[in-house]
């Protein structure tokens, strides 16, 4: 079957653009082939420098032919009716044909239409294609010309079945010729099919696809390294971006001058690859930074690169003699006298500037220090610092380092290596794949970082919506939930969340009054925040500059307070779901316990999940159900809530004095069992009910027509319900 190539050949398109565009092409000419009945064999896409390449195998020759039937009016319609469906469907009406139906005589459109061929389908949906790719950003370059696209477009190569599809866009004709390497291979090349153009353009010095240039280039670079006895160290960003940088890797290896070398190795690995693209290498013997650097040109040189090579240490000296100087010039002051500064930069209009954060994530840093066995005063003086590499320069120049900087200039300054450590790691961490913080101090610091901006923004509404997210909440609260689950840290998140929510309002309510209202503080104390919470919000109220200003403080923790607990366990869940744990029964503990005790959450669903996969978890699950239908029904005719008060007198059946003794013995076993943590036993005396409720079910009518031992079994009913629930709701689990 005939086969598809479509070439864009233009000006270089930026390297992060290249991989979307590629995808883009090829879901749009997809979507617009199978809107028009087009099958195809297959299909890919590939994206270089200079060119965005389609290939499809496979396309029929023609479209098929159509017939197509179309249930009309009835005969007796209005004739407007009749009308409009003639007007639908381009037909006269003597053209139409009548059908009877149990509901009378109807007209029936029969439309056939001739299949088009493909050639002519592909001239239309192709230009349109190209039209809609959605670039990050566009440029028009032709004088009189409106249509954008990402860079100037000098040629299209459009062939079906080794023949030219006619079509233009953006003032360009589509043909059959395109062009190899800019300096190698500047001469055009004409093409009929993939293969011959593949083929081609290998000979034209242009490796087609990315990941074959990625390979060449990580494999280049590494024996080049190895030549010197060096190695690579890994950076596969930068791998990806120089890949669709060049169209015909040539490794290189170039120096760096000994002046440069006490320059931190951050500082260098980051200018070379920010601005030069530069590969770092490392001595495998000592595990440093070497002396040395790779560089992928894009050119066979007549010297076999060495004016390419002497060109890029100059440009190279450049950059590091600016970074060398950021790093003296900083190393002048104390990173302390830095703190100052920050009261200059804004975190943001409702909560204050850097200098104010940080004072809160001291104070709460030192309160989480304490409850996970850390020095308070570390992580204070830590979490006072954190932030006062931001006014450093080479954090100027280089943001991504912040944290990093920090620590080094810490070190410098003879801080603890708990302090300056913590300062680097509070960040972590940054995605899913990196690292969480590990030593104490850098916990308590991560922690209250997070927790400060998720309180803050949350208590200002400014929370994520589907797919916005412009502060980072949903990695601030997952990099929360690995930091502690991973270093097992057994934390009240609520009480830690209330000390939050406390210093943030503070900062969005600054308040001074004389009286204190008892009223709001007894409605403060029914939140049941936690001592440390209650004194801050207590605090507060006494100074407050209104009763209304309190009042409304209060009304905010609680709602804020509450969304944000529903958060968590939005990303708990995520967080969990690789490790094969159902998001329902997170739903289901979380529920009725409101667990904040993400380590002890965890295991109790663990211990759920697994009990749930034996024959007792999932008959006990079954009765449950047909438990909580009944009570749900009955409850709702009843207009009443049964609560689980049985009076043992009424109970007549055998069965129900034995599931009536079942559940008490098991109500006071599992609680012991939970409050000491032993979650597997927990489970175990839930699955004694089994037995005693499916005997129940099978031998006493709940529904009784005495009406003091019915509303007694719904009772019983209520019991159970009330027993399970000590584990989790299990209303909440699927199936259930």
């Amino acid at each position: 079957m005939p086969d598809l190539l479509l070439e864009l050949f233009s000006e270089e398109i930026p390297a992060r653009m290249q991989g979307g565009a590629a995808r883009d092409l090829e879901r749009l000419v997809v979507g617009a082939l199978s809107d028009r009945g087009l099958l195809f064999e297959g299909i890919k896409a590939f994206a270089g420098p200079r060119r965005l390449t389609l290939a499809v195998s496979g396309l029929p020759a023609k479209q098929a032919d159509v017939r197509e039937e179309i249930k009309g009016p009835k005969i007796d319609a209005p004739a407007a009716a009749i009308e409009g469906f003639l007007k639908k469907t381009g037909l006269s009406k003597d053209q139409l044909k009548i059908e009877k139906t149990p509901k009378g005589d109807v007209y029936i459109a029969v439309i056939a239409r001739e299949g088009r061929e493909t050639a002519a389908v592909l001239a239309e949906i192709l230009p349109e294609a190209m039209a809609k790719l959605p670039w990050p950003k566009s440029m028009r370059w032709k004088p009189g010309v409106t249509t954008r696209w990402v860079r100037p477009l000098h040629s299209i190569l459009c062939t079906f079945d080794g023949e030219t599809v006619p079509f233009g866009f953006a003032g360009v004709s589509s043909g059959r010729h395109t062009k190899g390497h800019r300096f190698l291979a500047p001469e055009k090349i004409e093409v009929r099919r993939f293969d011959d153009y593949s083929a081609a353009l290998k000979k034209a010095f242009v490796v087609l696809e990315a990941d074959e240039r990625a390979a060449i280039i990580f494999e280049g670079v590494k024996q080049a390294a190895f030549i010197h006895g060096l190695e690579l160290i890994p950076d596969e960003g930068l791998l990806a971006e120089v890949a669709g940088l060049v169209e015909w890797p040539v490794i290189l290896m170039g120096t760096i001058e000994d002046q440069f070398m006490d320059v931190p190795p951050e500082i260098l690995q980051t200018s070379m690859r920010t601005h030069q693209k530069y590969f770092a290498l490392r001595d495998p013997k000592t595990g440093k930074m070497a002396s040395r650097f790779a560089l992928v040109a894009n050119m066979v040189a007549e010297d076999g690169g060495v004016g390419i090579v002497a060109g890029n240490e100059r440009v190279l000296r450049a950059r590091l003699s600016d970074a060398k100087f950021f790093w003296d010039e900083d190393r002048k002051r104390t990173l302390e006298s830095r703190v100052a500064d920050l009261k200059g930069i804004v975190f943001h209009a409702k909560l204050g500037t850097q200098y104010e954060r940080v004072e809160r994530v001291a104070t709460l840093a030192g309160v989480i220090a304490k409850k996970i066995g850390a020095d308070p005063k570390k992580a204070e003086r830590a979490a006072r610092l954190a932030k006062a590499d931001l006014t450093s320069g080479v954090v100027g120049e280089f943001p991504e380092l912040q944290g990093v900087m920090g620590r080094y200039y810490a070190l410098h300054d003879k801080e603890d290596a708990e302090v300056a450590d913590a300062i680097r790691d509070h960040y972590k961490p940054m995605g899913p794949s990196d690292a969480v913080p590990a030593g104490k101090i850098a916990i308590a610091v991560a922690l209250a970082d997070k927790l400060d901006s998720l309180a803050g923004f949350f208590g200002t509404r400014l929370r994520p919506t589907g797919s916005t997210d412009p502060f980072a909440l949903r990695r601030a609260a997952l990099g929360l939930i690995r930091t502690l689950l991973e270093n097992k840290i057994r934390l009240p998140l609520a009480e830690m969340m209330a000390y939050a929510f406390g210093n943030t309002l503070s900062t969005q309510l600054v308040v001074e009054f004389a009286k204190t209202y008892d009223p709001i503080l007894e409605g403060l104390i029914s939140v049941k925040l936690g001592e440390t919470a209650e004194k801050i919000f207590s605090d507060q109220m006494r100074t407050a500059t209104s009763k209304e200003v309190a009042q409304e403080n209060v009304v905010i923790f609680e709602e804020s307070s509450s969304a944000l607990l529903v958060f968590f366990a939005d990303r708990l869940k995520v967080a969990l779901r690789e490790k094969g744990i159902r998001h329902d029964l997170i739903d289901a503990v979380f529920a009725l316990t409101h667990e904040d005790d993400l380590v002890r959450l965890v295991a109790r669903v663990e211990a759920l999940q697994a009990f749930l996969k034996t024959d007792d978890g999932a008959n006990l699950l079954a009765g449950y159900k047909r438990a909580a239908n009944i009570l749900k029904e009955e409850e709702k005719k009843d207009k009443k809530t049964f609560i689980g008060e049985v009076d043992e007198k009424q109970l007549t059946e055998p069965a129900e004095k034995t599931l009536f003794a079942a559940l008490q013995k098991a109500r006071a076993e599992i609680a012991p069992a939970l409050a000491k943590e032993d979650f597997a036993s927990a489970m175990r005396h839930m699955a004694a009910l089994r037995v005693p409720m499916d005997a129940f079910f099978d031998s006493v009518k709940v529904n009784a027509p005495e009406p003091k031992i019915r509303e007694n079994r719904l009772h019983l009913l209520a019991a159970l319900r009330a027993t399970v629930h000590q584990i989790g709701d299990f209303s909440k689990i699927e199936g259930s």
